[in-house]
């Protein structure tokens, strides 16, 4: 069994609206309990202590997520099933994911949360480091930029229409909606079964050595400087991001004493949403035109941490739409090209999968730490405006590292 060294044929447009209605479905799974259905559950089980609960619900589900997502690249990159790689965990990712989602739905304890979600994290893992490794293995360099792009802006949707059927269908209903949808929008990607290599030259599937496989998760920065500041700075930037989303619904209910917190999250999201589909494709097919990546991450994690600073400087409703539209232009332009850039940082062909879920912890790492500084920031240390200068501070700084990758313009 071997795979694609470098993948040189042009994906089609049946190809990316498989691919990307499958991502919409992943990022309802993720994103519906965590945006509305979990602050609410973790409320509603100890409404004195709703920000601890809902603080250690998301860090540990997010603790499985960064030993889970990695591990399942690496066990797709040694996976020679007829069905190719990546397929047979999309579907094994997909259908215990939608299972896990019943078991949060039907949780009435703290404890029950907990293993509910991280039972969700570690099977929807899988289908997302399966998905993340599809874009290197079929996706020429010269196209990543604009199908990066339409990746961005399919989990942005995705968040959308989670935060829109978790406001509209409350409690363990909503749990059915987002497990519903999940399954459905994989049904087109498995059914094509385009899961093969799509250029000539190949190299060969990593053997199955538990040695082995333990020692591939070390990649040495000595060796690989690019791919270590690749995931530095990535890190950085997400860190910001969810150091400012952690507590919104709290944000609105508490601080800005909305009625209707849940409503005020939904038209932040659209907000949001508006603002990444300005940029999003846009920035990504200029990218790869222009051929370059690291101009376009450090600008968009530049405009990301203003977007930060405007709410640290004025906590109002009227600043948070603001600052939700200008999160969403630089988040689209991050979103795309950031993915983009990352793609072309990755050490060995061979472990593409593998690699890219070590890149996807630095995403996932920040859903651990940030609950733990939000809690002692908003506690200790001044409240939601210092809440939001420490998220702009945080996106800066990795804006500004990114500069440090060199094989990569």
């Amino acid at each position: 069994m071997t795979t694609v060294a470098e993948p040189s044929t042009r994906v089609g447009r049946g190809w990316a609206l498989r691919f990307n209605l499958a991502w919409v479905g992943v990022m309802v799974g993720f994103f519906g309990p965590l945006q509305i259905l979990l602050p609410n559950q973790a409320e509603a089980i100890s409404p004195d202590h709703k920000e601890l609960v809902l603080g250690l619900v998301t860090a540990l589900g997010a603790t499985c997520s960064l030993v889970l997502n990695p591990l399942w690249g690496a066990l797709s990159d040694r996976t020679t099933s007829s069905w190719g790689r990546r397929l047979p965990w999309v579907v094994a990712g997909g259908l215990a994911g939608a299972l896990s989602l019943l078991v949060v739905a039907s949780a009435r304890t703290v404890l029950m949360m907990v293993l509910g979600w991280c039972l969700v994290q570690c099977t929807l893992n899988a289908a997302w480091a399966a998905l993340t490794a599809v874009v290197p293995d079929q996706v020429p360099r010269e196209q990543r930029g604009a199908a990066a792009g339409y990746l961005g802006l399919s989990q942005m949707l995705g968040v959308l229409l989670a935060i829109a059927v978790a406001t509209l269908v409350p409690g363990t209903g909503g749990y059915l909606a987002c497990a519903a949808l999940l399954l459905l929008s994989l049904v087109p990607f498995v059914l094509a079964r385009a899961d093969t290599p799509r250029a000539a030259g190949a190299v060969p599937v990593p053997r199955w050595s538990r040695r082995e496989l333990v020692r591939t998760f070390w990649v040495s920065p000595r060796r690989h400087p690019d791919f270590a500041w690749g995931w530095l700075t990535r890190f950085l930037i997400n860190l910001g991001n969810a150091i400012a989303l952690v507590y919104l619904l709290y944000f609105l209910r508490d601080e800005l004493h909305r009625s209707n917190a849940e409503a005020g999250v939904l038209v932040l999201g659209a907000v949001n949403v508006l603002g990444v589909v300005l940029a999003v494709v846009v920035s990504g097919i200029w990218s790869d035109r222009l051929a370059r990546r690291k101009s376009f991450v450090s600008a968009a994690g530049m405009v990301m941490a203003l977007a930060g600073l405007l709410l640290a400087i004025s906590p109002t409703w009227e600043t948070a739409l603001v600052a939700a539209f200008v999160l969403g232009v630089g988040f689209g332009v991050y979103t795309s090209v950031d993915f983009a850039l990352i793609t072309e940082v990755l050490p060995e062909a061979a472990d593409r999968g593998k690699d890219m879920g070590v890149l996807n912890i630095a995403a996932a790492l920040p859903q651990v730490a940030a609950p733990a500084i939000a809690a002692v920031v908003v506690t200790y240390l001044g409240g939601y405006p210092a809440l939001f200068a420490v998220s702009a501070a945080i996106g800066a700084l990795g804006a500004l590292l990114v500069h440090r990758i060199t094989s990569v313009h």
